[in-house]
């Protein structure tokens, strides 16, 4: 038998952990799990090149709970350790980092999962444990080891009469971490952090119907059939997936196995996802994974069901932020790396070379799979386009290396559901709609429904409109604008002018009002409009267009909606509405409003300031009711 104290200046280190580790104190059986799966690992390894002469058997780990007894116990049938092994690898170097530890998070309390970061896994046990003993045989030919150690410095080290090879920690679990001897709860931290563990993981048993059982059909006196019921047997619950389909070669999948996978990882999402990428790479890092793309729309927030982040098929975080490329966070899936550690801070992430190979190699994964997918089958991602529009969009504008990829395969639809890459787009419409200034504009709605007489004003002209209704459009179009070129594109939404005056030719429309009579005009129209909001322009347009006419210059709406989604410039988004009204000179109602006698003008400017409202949506509450009363008053 052999006392000592562990190997650390500090006079009780303890505490330290359970005080600086608490908000993340249930990865203790993270830890241990991950423990005896390297050693599990590590004793097939000696075995398969001739080094351990041994039999790995039905090797697996076992999670056991004694609620008498008020212990935890993780037992694995790995490597295990000797007397001598105890003594380095548990009193000496699991402490090799507890200074460091100490020192640079003694005043820290937020900082959190640093344990494995400095080689302190096994000791996280005492963060719910007020003692702890180690069992543990080796695969060597030599005596047993029992260590026990009472959270203080001091431990004990004996040899014990443990037969069978392997590791058995034993947690006697303290008055506040109770929690932990509930079957429930264990089994919502394995399901959590190891249910792909490379080794089986028991918890308990469970009953399964007998497979070779054959049941008998026998006839009773009165002539019954009756079957004899099947025969159940208690075999142990293994919780885990040994081999999720991440870790298998893509060329041995179907496309059943992808999705019976998404399944498994999201079992309470009820969509199929769209369409899948499968990672694997060895070098300059290695990194396997399968992402999916899930059906987005135009919903911009995070999703609950994230990606999930492992190292060597142990659960690491869902926060995949700094690896994962901020517009890709919205995909769903599994990345699993063993170059990043299973502890690690956000800081860490950011300045690490790895990680930010990693973020770069999805990015192009990713955009490779889309442009795939669009030359391979065009028609079909035409019709998810607008489940994953939202991503790429955002991509584009957050990614430059994406942007330059991505321009080959984003489209655009039109009002009338075709659509075009950018290239095409421009080729397509720069005869028609570009105008006399050589501004080559696109022409857009946002809503089909709310815009649909503008729309159909544009498309009577023989023009496109496209249909770009996602929230971050503005700031894609900003940018497209910039990247055109010598294109000269301008983005133009199709209510911000008359569509003459939007794509201005060079042949313009006399006004049949005099400049005397215009002068005359415009105060009488301000009068009975008497709204702030409204600009009034007196225009000469075609006799056939609207008389009144609403629009939004182009530059303050956009700026307007970039300022609410984050960009344009800072308080746009808090400016009041402001409104452009346009009236047709040469619409015969406006002829007659200039001859009318004050009240009739009133009458006939309220209305058709009212109707041209009603079309932009823009009559609620009051002003409606009065709308429809004097509509009313017209008709008898």
């Amino acid at each position: 038998m052999s006392k000592g104290n562990i190997n650390v200046s500090v006079e009780n280190i303890f505490p330290l952990i359970k005080k600086f580790l608490y908000s993340d104190h249930e990865i203790f059986l993270r830890e241990l799990i991950s423990n005896g799966t390297d050693a599990t690992t590590k004793l097939k390894h000696l075995i398969s090149i001739g080094e351990a002469k041994t039999e790995l058997g039905d090797a697996k780990i076992e999670i056991s709970i004694n609620k008498d007894a008020k212990t935890l116990t993780i037992k694995d049938q790995g490597i295990g350790m000797t007397m001598s092994e105890v003594e380095k690898y548990i009193n000496q170097i699991a402490f090799s980092g507890a200074e460091e530890f100490l020192e640079k998070y003694k005043d820290d309390k937020n900082e959190t999962g640093v344990i494995g970061h400095f080689g302190l896994g096994f000791y996280s046990a005492f963060m719910v444990a007020d003692k702890v003993e180690i069992f543990t045989k080796s695969f060597k030919d030599e005596p047993a080891a029992h260590w026990i150690c009472d959270g203080s410095p001091e431990y004990t080290l004996v040899e014990h009469d443990k037969a069978d090879r392997g590791t058995e920690i034993v947690l006697h679990i303290a008055e506040d971490s109770t929690e932990f001897l509930e079957e429930g709860k264990i089994r919502g931290l394995l399901t959590k952090y190891n249910r792909f563990n490379q080794v089986p993981i028991k918890f308990g048993t469970k009953k399964i119907n007998d497979p070779d059982f054959i049941p008998q059909t026998t006839k009773e006196e009165d002539g019954k059939e009756v079957t004899e019921p099947h025969k159940q047997i208690e075999v142990d619950d293994i919780i885990n997936n040994t081999e999720p389909a991440w870790t298998k070669k893509p060329a041995d999948l179907e496309d059943e196995d992808y999705k019976n996978f998404y399944r498994e990882l999201y079992p309470m999402q009820f969509e199929e996802s769209l369409f899948h990428i499968h990672l694997n790479v060895d070098y300059p890092f290695n990194l396997t994974g399968i992402l999916y793309f899930p059906k987005l729309t135009q919903n911009l927030d995070m999703q609950k069901d994230k990606i999930q982040l492992y190292q060597n098929q142990v659960f690491v975080t869902d926060n995949v932020e700094g690896i994962v490329p901020d517009f890709l966070q919205m995909l769903k899936g599994v990345i699993d790396s063993p170059d990043i550690p299973l502890n690690v801070s956000r800081s860490y992430l950011q300045a690490d070379g790895a990680v930010k190979k990693i973020s770069g190699y999805i990015t192009k994964k990713v955009a490779d799979k889309l442009s795939s997918l669009f030359k391979n089958n065009r028609e079909d991602f035409e019709q998810k386009w607008n489940d994953i529009k939202v991503i790429i969009e955002y991509g584009m504008l957050s990614e430059e290396k994406f942007f330059s990829k991505a321009k080959k395969f984003a489209l655009y639809p039109t009002v009338d559901n075709k659509f075009f890459t950018f290239d095409e787009l421009v080729e397509k419409t720069k005869d028609a709609q570009t105008d006399k200034d050589g501004n080559h504009v696109i022409l857009y709605a946002a809503n089909k429904d709310a815009q649909h007489s503008y729309i159909e004003d544009a498309k009577a002209k023989g023009y496109e409109v496209l249909l770009l209704d996602s929230p971050i459009v503005p700031h894609l179009m900003q940018k497209l604008e910039t990247e055109s070129g010598d294109a000269k594109v301008q983005f133009k939404r199709v209510d911000a002018d008359h569509v003459d005056n939007l794509i201005k030719k060079d042949d313009t429309v006399i006004s049949k009002l005099s400049d005397e009579e215009k002068e005359k005009l415009k105060p009488v129209i301000e009068g009975a409009v008497n709204n702030s909001s409204y600009t009034v322009q007196l225009e000469a347009m075609d006799s056939s267009a609207s008389p009144f006419l609403i629009t939004v210059p182009e530059f303050m709406r956009r700026m307007k909606e970039m300022s609410a989604t984050g960009g344009g410039m800072m308080g746009m988004g808090n400016m009041p509405e402001m409104y452009n009204l346009v009236v047709n000179t040469n619409h015969e109602l406006v002829s007659e409003i200039l001859t009318a006698d004050e009240d009739k003008q009133k009458q006939l400017v309220s209305q058709a300031f009212d109707l041209a409202k009603l079309s932009q949506n823009l009559l609620h509450g009051e002003e409606l009711t009065n709308f429809i009363k004097r509509s009313y008053e017209l008709i008898k």
